[in-house]
């Protein structure tokens, strides 16, 4: 099985370079006239230098459609000089009076139920990174890191924060945008001539997406598979150097109650980062004792899965230029994951803990058209009441384009927990070093019709238990038509990225979607996809497969943008450990015992774009030795603009055989949003779970008081929910203050 595996991927590699021969887009150019007169960001477009700008208009329809002009006109124009880039937008409507739609007036707005319109800048010409700058009616900002081509939405990371200006005007049949992006913002390479760029505008009340260049609608309106090309009329120059200091002061009251006798902690923390450019194009973070206790908390899920859940990045010190180290492998396959820094795991209570970190450094960016750089060191504290020795990790990794738009990258991992700390693990050894050393190469085509990945990494350590290996080569196939997609994937049992994200470990996978997607001359309907989908896995260990399922897919896009998805699954589980399918430390089905069972998975969420909306899924079938009735979704109310009421539900009815236990499994988690202004906002998230038996509140005020500086207020408490009574509470007020020299 191995020698099989082994030669596919071998196969699939020679595959993935003998398709990256795809035809390139016909670029269009805009260009940028210099200015040495002021202009003035207040989104009227009344400066003089405005009229003898180039237009980029004529914008193609994305959706409903992508093969007509818009229906909406939508007029770009770009100016530049010694210290910004300047956009002009006007964005006419067909009727002289309307209304807008945003969900409130917090930075960082996403989805199809917003107005705006959005500039992509790739300033390396490589159509694989970008970054990306939106404004809507309302003049709220949103900026983002666009990483990995743009394949699809979560490729677009809008945590990253910085410094530009922006207003926007409503007028009589249209409403208007400027935008000031500063030099010293944006990674490029010195003497630049020419940027490549898109620009796309959503109206949500015509349901209209439309982009300049041209982008089919089968791909995600952000691929930088089809970019235009901006030329400057002389060549751009930083002035000066770029250094950013961002100190922060917090002060933070804890009580733990679970602790006898109770606990309390009286802190005032002093910290920062530094953001110092190295030359045009690579840039040098640092960090000093960071806290992250202003980072929003984490949704929390109903676990019912054997594995490790996955949760996503936030803090802001790891989110530029990510994607250098969080793109190698695969969504169930990380050889490096962030959030495994200063985050450590309690044993005795199986919860991860906040693991201080003393300093960070972190040099990314480009090196020059070709080639990116990404070197990163952490060190962290010691924590002898959870057996945690102080550790040291480093990151390296380098990437270097290849054909138009893959590449090629190398990376090392290493975590090196300092023997003087004489903290032993539960063995009374000293612990181990763990490294990781990893290939990948990613294919993205010019016209984007076929993406794919192979690589391979390897694990080392002094435990010869933990040395081995993970194998993917994957491929897709995209048209307006079909949707395909193949994966093989081998990792060995001992594989062990301690500083990655492995779901599992000790299988070899085979997997395969197709669909083919129609679209009727429907007023109602816009696309609809059916499809055939199979998963198999097969263990080395066991030598047999233990799990697999087929699936029949049906897709349905509605013209209002609402979608519903239905699956039919036939599954076969094989447990190779004993597990407790309602995870509340009932009796456990035993190991070496299999399932195979039938259900149905169905998903629907409807027009955003209504002040009331809301999604619904539902899982419906066997499960396991019993069966499952799953419930979940949103419910949302926005009250424009100043914010929105929602509550997510999650209900699990599970029924098993005695002596198993059932589950009557609930979570809900009502969430109140308020933005009083574009710069004072409040939330607060409640989240009942009967699964943890936990009540958490938390509730977060922030005021940014200038650009990139906030003043945070944020109160966490934790009940038991049977009797209210008090597990912990928190309460931290932060101010952060953006310092550029």
């Amino acid at each position: 099985m191995n020698h099989i595996i082994s030669y596919s991927l071998l196969i699939g590699g020679l595959v993935l370079l003998l398709i990256n021969t795809s035809s390139a887009q016909t670029l269009d150019t805009l260009f940028a006239e210099y200015t040495n007169q002021p202009i003035t960001i207040d989104g009227q477009l009344s400066e003089s230098q405005w009229e003898q700008a180039q237009i980029a208009t004529d914008f193609w329809q994305y959706f409903p459609f992508d093969t007509s002009i818009s229906k909406l006109n939508t007029e770009m124009r770009v100016m530049y000089d010694e210290e910004f880039i300047y956009f002009g937008a006007i964005m006419y409507n067909i009727d002289q009076e309307r209304s807008y739609i945003t969900p409130s007036l917090r930075r960082d707005f996403r989805g199809e139920a917003n107005d705006g319109i959005t500039v992509v800048i790739d300033p390396f010409l490589d159509n694989t990174n970008a970054f990306q700058f939106g404004v809507n009616p309302f003049g709220v900002q949103r900026e983002g890191l666009l990483s990995n081509g743009g394949l699809t939405g979560t490729d677009l990371d809008l945590s990253w924060d910085n410094i530009w200006y922006s207003a926007a005007t409503q007028q009589e049949g249209y409403w208007t945008a400027e935008m000031a992006i500063p030099l010293k913002t944006i990674r490029f390479k010195e003497n630049s001539s020419a940027f490549n760029v898109k620009f796309y505008r959503i109206d949500s009340k015509y349901t209209e997406r439309s982009s300049w260049p041209r982008s089919p609608r089968q791909f995600s309106i952000i691929t930088l598979a089809f970019m235009n090309r901006l030329i400057f009329a002389k060549p751009l120059h930083k002035e000066g150097g770029n250094l950013a200091i961002i100190p922060y002061t917090l002060g933070r009251y804890a009580s733990d109650k679970t602790e006898v006798p109770t606990t309390t902690d009286r802190t005032f923390q002093v910290g920062g980062d530094a953001k110092i450019g190295i030359g045009p194009s690579l840039n040098l973070d640092l960090t000093v004792n960071p806290d992250f206790s202003q980072v929003e908390v984490d949704q929390q899920v109903t676990n019912l899965d054997r594995f490790e859940i996955f949760f996503p990045e936030r803090r802001q010190f790891f989110l530029e230029n990510a994607d250098l180290f969080s793109s190698f492998g695969n969504e169930r396959l990380r050889p490096f994951f962030s959030r495994r820094i200063g985050v450590a795991r309690d044993e005795s209570t199986g919860q991860n803990v906040q693991n201080p970190i003393y300093y960070g450094a972190r040099l990314s960016g480009k090196l020059n058209n070709n080639w990116r750089l990404g070197l990163l060191n952490m060190q962290t504290a010691s924590d002898k009441s959870i057996n945690q020795p102080t550790t040291n990790f480093t990151v390296a990794a380098v990437q270097r384009k290849v054909f138009s738009r893959s590449n090629v990258g190398l990376i090392a991992i290493n975590k090196l927990p300092f023997e003087n700390s004489a903290i032993l693990d539960t063995t009374g050894n000293l612990f181990d070093s763990n490294r990781v050393l990893g290939a990948d190469f990613n294919l993205a085509s010019k016209d984007n019709t076929w993406n794919g990945k192979m690589f391979y990494h390897r694990s080392f350590s002094p435990d010869k238990e933990k040395q081995g290996g993970a194998a993917v080569a994957q491929i897709r196939y995209g048209t307006a038509s079909w949707d395909a997609f193949a994966t093989l994937q081998l990792v060995e049992d001992t594989y062990t990225p301690e500083v990655g994200f492995a779901r599992r470990t000790g299988y070899q996978r085979v997997a395969s979607t197709v669909l083919r997607l129609f679209y009727p001359s429907s007023k109602i309907v816009n696309n609809f996809g059916i499809g055939l989908d199979f998963d198999v896995l097969y263990s080395p260990v066991f030598n047999r497969v233990t799990d697999w399922d087929v699936n029949l897919l049906y897709n349905l896009k509605f013209q209002n943008t609402a979608e519903l998805n239905v699956r039919l699954r036939r599954e076969y589980i094989y447990l190779f450990d004993a597990f407790d399918p309602t995870n509340t430390e009932g009796l456990e089905l035993a190991a070496e015992t299999d399932y195979t069972i039938n259900r149905m998975v169905v998903d629907y969420q409807t027009d955003f774009r209504k002040p009331l909306f809301f999604t619904l899924g539902s899982i419906v079938g066997e499960y396991y030795n019993g069966n499952r009735i799953n419930l979940e979704g949103s419910l949302g109310y926005r009250f424009q603009p100043y914010g929105a009421l929602s509550l997510d539900l999650a209900y699990n009815r599970i029924r098993l055989p005695e002596p198993y236990n059932d589950g009557n499994l609930v979570l809900v988690g009502p969430r109140l949003d308020l933005t009083f202004t574009k710069n004072l906002f409040w939330t607060t998230f409640v989240q009942y779970n009967n699964q943890i038996d936990n009540l958490n509140i938390n509730s977060r005020f922030q005021w940014r008081f200038r650009p990139v500086s906030d003043l945070f207020i944020v109160y966490t408490d934790n009940y038991f929910p049977d009797d209210f009574v008090n597990k912990n509470r928190a309460l931290v007020v932060k101010l952060t203050y953006w310092l550029n020299i």
